[in-house]
């Protein structure tokens, strides 16, 4: 079974899929991290962005690129970087390069083996529209920009809120923009606005769809 979240950033995708695979006790990918990990490498590595859009720039990054996945931790080349990946400035970089088609192609090829055999949960910004487009069951989740900077200020205060709302703008525009794999929902997702839900009844709304596929799957 493969089932696909996707949705802005900030929407709650990956602490929602990272509870229902806890849940039926399945397999969760979160595939957004996997661009921050390189987002992070190029920070770290203080690489030139303005070069990384050369095609042979960019293959030879991805042929260095040393990432892993061990259940929710994220390491670069053997180093724990889970906390390091979160920082705002990595989600920036890393939507710089997600709309390189060299590197999306490389992450959905990875994202695909990962699932191989399996029954996975992932959460991305084109799962049900490009990695897993047949998909068993396809979710948009969704949040208004304003209710989405308030939830991150709320993780950290000491961060501007008006700079929070202003980079999730432009992150929003840049995703549903780009020319490979944009961000948009796929015509056969089910759409879940999470303004005024609470992440309970998100996670029991994925929960009652998965329950109803599961029926009709044995009937």
């Amino acid at each position: 079974m493969i089932i696909a979240i996707d949705g802005p950033s900030g929407s709650g995708k990956s602490s929602v899929a990272k509870a229902i695979a806890k849940k039926l006790n399945i397999t969760h990918l979160d595939t957004g991290a996997m661009y921050r990990l390189l987002g992070y490498k190029i920070i770290k590595d203080n690489l030139d962005i303005n070069n990384i859009n050369n095609i042979n720039n960019i293959n030879n990054i991805l042929k260095e690129l040393n990432i892993d996945i061990v259940g929710e931790k994220f390491f670069l080349d053997d180093i724990d970087v889970t906390k390091e990946i979160r920082a705002n400035n990595v989600s920036m970089m890393a939507s710089s390069v997600s709309k390189i088609k060299e590197v999306r192609e490389y992450m959905v090829a990875m994202q695909r083996e990962i699932s191989k055999n399996k029954s996975v949960i992932l959460d991305g910004r084109d799962i049900g529209t490009v990695v897993f487009p047949d998909a068993d069951i396809k979710i948009y989740l969704n949040a208004s920009a304003s209710v989405r900077a308030n939830r991150r200020y709320l993780e950290d205060n000491k961060l501007d809120y008006n700079k929070i709302l202003e980079d999730i703008i432009k992150r929003d525009y840049d995703d549903m923009n780009r020319e490979h794999s944009p961000l948009k929902k796929a015509e056969d997702a089910i759409e879940i606005n999470t303004d005024n839900l609470s992440f309970e009844e998100v996670l029991n709304n994925i929960l009652e769809l998965v329950s109803d596929y599961v029926c009709v799957c044995n009937n």
